[in-house]
């Protein structure tokens, strides 16, 4: 298993997440999207996984309404997100192709 927690300090769920790997003693690599973005092609490993890019996106993000995120095409939103860090949904936790958004343990069970 080779986990990356993409996430936020300050996140609670990003921070609950490590910690449930850390209990299963399970090492990861944890990225603070606030020091350092994604690249685009961890970007697109994750987009395999969703429904589409506005599930990456947190609309409740302090730089959601400054970045002007909602108004843009999708090829512009890609670029928003890999500017910014701090617009993502966290936690991201990648597992090779896999991938999840958010707190999702009945997920990440399956990967163990």
């Amino acid at each position: 298993m080779n986990i990356q927690i993409f996430g936020l300090n300050k996140c609670f769920d990003t921070k609950k997440a490590q910690r449930y790997f850390k209990e299963r003693n399970i090492k990861f690599q944890f990225i603070d999207l606030a020091q350092k973005s994604m690249s685009k092609g961890e970007l697109n490993s994750v987009l395999a996984n969703v429904d589409s890019l506005d599930d990456l996106i947190n609309e409740k993000s302090k730089s959601y309404e400054k970045s002007f995120i909602k108004y843009v095409q999708y090829e512009a939103k890609i670029e928003k997100l890999l500017e910014n860090g701090e617009l993502f949904r966290t936690p991201i936790v990648r597992n090779g192709k896999l991938s999840t958004v958010g707190y999702c343990p009945e997920i990440w069970k399956t990967w163990e």
